[in-house]
Order: C-alpha cells, then structure tokens, then sequence
C-alpha cells in the first residue's frame, strides 16, 4: 500500500508540473471567442469558449517575423491591423454544420469571433508588412527601420 502512494504522490506531482508548464506557457495566448449562448433549437452552445492560438516570433537582421497558428479558416475569415506598436489579428471560426440528434463526447476547438493582440518589438516598420495565410497559419514579415543583427544571448 505504501509503494501505491508513492507512486500516487509523484504522478501527482508529474501533473502538477504539468499544469504549470502550461498556464506559464499559456499567459497572454489564450485567446476567448464568442459565441451565441444557444444554438437555433435552443439548446446550449456545447463548444470551449477559450483557445490557444500558438505563436511564435523571431528576427533577422532585416525583418521580425510572427507567425500565428489559425486553423480552420479561410484567408477571408481574418483581418490583420496595427495600432501603435500592437498587431491586432481578428476572425471568426466556424463549426460548420453540426449532425442532427448528435451529441459531442469531447471538444477541445473553439469556434466563434476572436481577437489577439500582440505588441510589437520597436523599430520595425508596419506599413512594410508582408501578410500572408497559408496552411492554417498567419504569416506577418515586417521590415525593421534599421538593418540590425538579432541580439543573441551569451
């Protein structure tokens, strides 16, 4: 019986770490979409209101690049703009037609409108962008104002 809890007590633990990962990787990424609170037949919205839109950014001596996962969407779902040193993405994803009488067992994609923003390092140059969707992924390329090698940590 003693053994049961040690091993108990360290998957606990395995989770616990688990959970902070998480949450630690996740601050400022999730991401809330709207929804209706009903569908048509009145029946509750069965869908996760809250998402990861898994992010990453990196420079080169000309440019920094950003790159959003979006899957699900067509390019005209999305709207990218810039305000200040903020790239403001916005969409809607869909859940497409849902089967009659079914019932969801487990659903983990959020569906609805949605906007992420994130802050921009200075010294890059919006109005330069190159903006593209490809793959389920938003690509944004700025250009920076002045040619500068990416700082890189000793």
């Amino acid at each position: 019986m003693e053994a049961l809890g040690i091993v108990m007590r360290r998957w606990l633990e395995s989770l616990t770490k688990a959970w902070r990962e998480l949450l630690m990787r996740s601050t400022g990424r999730a991401t809330y979409f709207r929804t209706h609170d009903a569908r048509k037949d009145g029946s509750p919205q069965e869908f996760s209101h809250w998402s990861l839109l898994a992010t990453e950014t990196w420079e080169t001596a000309h440019t920094v690049v950003i790159r959003v996962e979006v899957p699900g969407m067509s390019e005209g779902d999305l709207t990218t703009e810039f305000r200040g040193n903020t790239l403001r993405i916005r969409g809607e994803k869909r859940s497409g037609p849902g089967q009659p009488k079914s019932r969801y067992y487990l659903t983990e994609r959020a569906y609805g409108k949605f906007e992420r923003r994130i802050s921009l390092p200075a010294g890059v140059d919006p109005k330069g962008a190159e903006i593209a969707y490809r793959d389920g992924v938003l690509t944004v390329i700025l250009p920076k104002t002045e040619i500068v090698p990416p700082h890189q940590e000793s």
